[in-house]
């Protein structure tokens, strides 16, 4: 199938027509030309005001539920929503019943992959329990793109060391959850002014930092590749960059909520705001914005986390951490950083995981995101497509908006 996408602006900043506006032909998924005019009346046209194109995008920590829990998301509803909001790929956390531990899971998930790819991430240990290393070498054979008990602190350092040590041998990658388990104990929120005045149990951000020194040590001392998801602190920032100036195979991501909230938003007590880790201060998210504009932090993810009404409107202590994040991501992201410092962020991650990265020239494989970085709107409940409605952005001024993707072949415009 041929498709035809008039006057486009690419925005590649590491390929060769980064800033060009062209015309770009696609024929059985693979880029045929790159020019400023192209006259071919037998390909479908794309076009559209302010219509710009970057490689696809991939979101590493998304939830979808199933198996099991198909309730809050389903795999093939939840890559429809990841292809409406931009992304070619994501990375299907392990936090399912049962979770996703061994190379039959792994099948499972890939199977569902369409015009979205989904990369499972394996479970670090057996039930994510935190005891025994689960099957790690049979999930990479079978596609795992890295290892995690999501959510989950590694409270054991030498659990930790033995799956740096061993995933060595095939290249693998570890996350560990930012979060020492004794400092946050049943914490809900950030530890400060905000959890005083509520009355509700806070997290410190040594929890954060404690966990991150001592992950950083053992990652000096084992070697091997270690990823740490959504940080959420100052200090995380400059843990981390002290860390790669020293040369350690380390990496990192941000939520998009950390980079636009903060624990303010918790006065009215609505668990949407809820969530892992919490929500810091002003001046961490500050912090953050600039750690991603350093290059500090590898990326951001939408940490998209569905959860039914049955376990987020419950009393505030009672519910569960976790807010979706897909559909919100992009506007809310181009709304605080610029639209190269954007793209990078949302498709970095992907050399991370050991993913494919390709480059908008002529002959790569026609992955891409198409947008319009203008628009200005205001996220709002009637754009969420989820099963599962728990969105802390909701209110949110967004910047820019989805037109849709190509991948393998095939294409899927956002009529929003």
């Amino acid at each position: 199938m041929k498709f035809l996408l008039k006057s486009v602006k690419i925005i590649d900043p590491k390929g060769p027509h980064h800033g060009e506006t062209a015309d770009i032909l696609v024929e059985d998924g693979i880029i045929r030309a790159i020019e400023k005019s192209i006259k071919n009346a037998d390909a479908t046209l794309i076009q559209a005001d302010q219509l710009h194109l970057s490689s696809g995008w991939f979101d590493p920590s998304v939830s979808f539920g199933e198996p099991g829990l198909e309730e809050r998301e389903t795999l093939a509803h939840g890559a429809h929503i990841a292809a409406l909001s931009g992304y070619t790929a994501v990375g299907v956390n392990p936090n399912t019943q049962p979770v996703l531990q061994n190379k039959s899971d792994m099948a499972f998930v890939k199977a569902k992959s369409n015009i979205v790819d989904l990369h499972p991430i394996g479970a670090l240990t057996t039930d994510s329990r935190g005891q025994d290393l689960a099957e790690l070498y049979d999930m990479h054979q079978a596609g795992a793109i890295a290892f995690n008990d999501y959510q989950k602190p590694i409270a054991n350092p030498n659990l930790l060391k033995l799956a740096l040590e061993y995933t060595q041998s095939f290249n693998g990658l570890i996350l560990s959850f930012p979060m020492e388990i004794d400092l946050a104990q049943k914490g809900m929120i950030n530890e400060g002014l905000v959890s005083v005045t509520l009355g509700l149990k806070g997290i410190p951000n040594l929890a954060e930092t404690l966990q991150i020194s001592r992950d950083l040590n053992v990652l000096s001392y084992s070697g091997g590749r270690l990823h740490i998801p959504t940080i959420s602190t100052k200090e995380s920032v400059d843990l981390i960059k002290r860390a790669k100036s020293e040369g350690l195979a380390v990496t990192c991501s941000v939520s998009i909520n950390h980079l636009c909230l903060t624990d303010q938003a918790l006065n009215e007590f609505d668990t949407n705001f809820k969530m892992l880790p919490p929500l810091r201060t002003e001046q961490d998210r500050l912090a953050l914005i600039q750690g991603l504009k350093d290059g500090v932090i590898d990326g951001v993810t939408s940490d998209h986390n569905p959860i039914d009404i049955e376990h987020k409107k419950v009393e505030f202590d009672h519910a569960a951490f976790g807010s979706i994040g897909l559909e919100s991501c992009f506007g809310a992201l181009l709304g605080v950083v610029d639209l190269d410092t954007t793209i990078e962020a949302l498709t970095g991650l992907k050399a991370v995981f050991g993913l494919e990265t390709n480059n908008i020239a002529v002959n790569q494989p026609a992955n891409f995101t198409l947008f319009n970085p203008s628009k200005q709107s205001t996220f709002s409940r009637d754009l969420i497509h989820s099963t599962s409605g728990n969105a802390a952005l909701v209110g949110q001024k967004m910047t820019g908006s989805v037109l849709g993707i190509m991948n393998h072949g095939q294409w899927v415009a956002n009529e929003a």
